[in-house]
């Protein structure tokens, strides 16, 4: 969508909006990387490519050969025709690496913390979360219309005070965490959080985006 700088319409807003961050110094940009950067440029400390798998010989090979026997996209929703053998393969594989019934795949870790609290909360349930939890989880917790507690970072004894308070009518409650978190870059107290969540009959939901195939987690 192009916006001028106009300070009039219905969008004018917009125009005043981007001075305040700009003059707040938050306004950013976006900086387009060439196909060589990974090679050749700066260390990435900011991306998500901890294992550097992207440019894997093996992984790129493997990449290049499903779009050649199955296209370029999925052709549409997984209930519709979008599901493939390909990703049955790879939900079996990841349940089994992680000791897990089963998997499910979405397109981002994104649209999974949202589709995951979504669907476990609602309007008669009670989520409990981390003061450092990822955007994703955040607009999750939004989304679920559930009630919301917010509890100090890393606090499993502010948890379990949340869980114990909850109000009546409340038939289901989660405890929701990043396990390692992107900004501060320190590990949930894994342990004392799941012992909170049983303690008080509440799921516990854990966004390991950040930790997975790099900090090996317990999740018994």
């Amino acid at each position: 969508m192009a916006v001028t700088g106009t300070t009039e319409g219905p969008f004018g807003w917009i125009g005043a909006e981007r001075d305040r961050l700009r003059g707040a110094g938050l306004e950013r940009g976006l900086r387009p990387r060439t196909a060589d950067e990974a090679d050749a440029g700066p260390l990435d400390l900011a991306g998500n490519d901890y294992l550097g798998l992207s440019r894997h010989p093996e992984v790129v090979a493997a990449a290049t050969g499903a779009a050649r026997r199955w296209g370029a996209g999925a052709t549409g929703s997984r209930l519709v025709s979008g599901s493939t053998t390909l990703h049955a393969e790879l939900e079996a594989e990841l349940a089994e690496f992680t000791g897990f019934e089963s998997a499910l795949v979405f397109s981002s870790g994104y649209a999974a913390n949202l589709a995951a609290l979504t669907a476990l909360a609602g309007r008669d349930a009670l989520i409990v979360s981390d003061a450092a939890n990822h955007a994703s989880l955040i607009d999750g917790c939004r989304l679920s219309r559930a009630a919301v507690a917010v509890t100090p970072h890393a606090d499993p004894g502010a948890v379990a005070g949340a869980l114990a308070g909850r109000a009546p009518g409340v038939r289901r409650a989660l405890a929701v965490s990043d396990t390692v978190f992107s900004v501060d870059g320190n590990a949930a107290p894994l342990p004392a959080l799941a012992a909170a969540a049983r303690a008080h009959g509440a799921g516990l939901v854990l966004d390991d985006a950040h930790g997975f195939g790099v900090v090996a987690v317990s999740y018994t």
